[in-house]
């Protein structure tokens, strides 16, 4: 536990319990590693329906916690599922390698944002409480 982050704040950190990671992070990525394998519609589905769960899920768990790379793969993740729709309807194309580059996008994105974050600012956001003055 670093500076920016009290007991109160470790025990809501859903990052720090590998169940609750698992449940939230875990099984929408290996639902999209499956669905990797199936008709472009369906992964379509599968892909944005994961990613719409970690985002919000990480956009949650920032705001409980202030887990930092939270508040940076959480719209990371919202805006991976924006780009799958968009490369499903063709709004987006990107070719033959669309789907290569969005999963390979998203977990390159999701290393550099956790491990990054994490490194540069720490585990957790100093958390402002009130009375708290600069």
């Amino acid at each position: 536990m670093d500076e920016g982050c009290d007991v109160r704040q470790a025990r809501k950190d859903w990052v720090g319990n590998w169940r609750s990671l698992a449940g939230l992070r875990g099984i929408p990525a290996a639902a999209m590693l499956i669905a990797a394998m199936l008709d472009p519609l369906l992964r379509a589905v599968i892909w944005s329906a994961a990613l719409l769960w970690m985002g919000g899920a990480c956009l949650a768990n920032a705001r409980r916690c202030g887990r930092t790379h939270c508040s940076f793969t959480g719209p990371f993740y919202l805006a991976m599922a924006a780009l799958v729709v968009a490369h499903a309807s063709g709004v987006v194309p990107m070719g033959e390698q669309g789907w290569t580059i969005l999963g390979a996008g998203t977990i390159a994105g999701t290393i550099v944002l956790w491990w990054g974050s994490e490194r540069v600012w720490g585990l957790s956001w100093p958390r402002r409480r009130p009375g708290d003055t600069d």
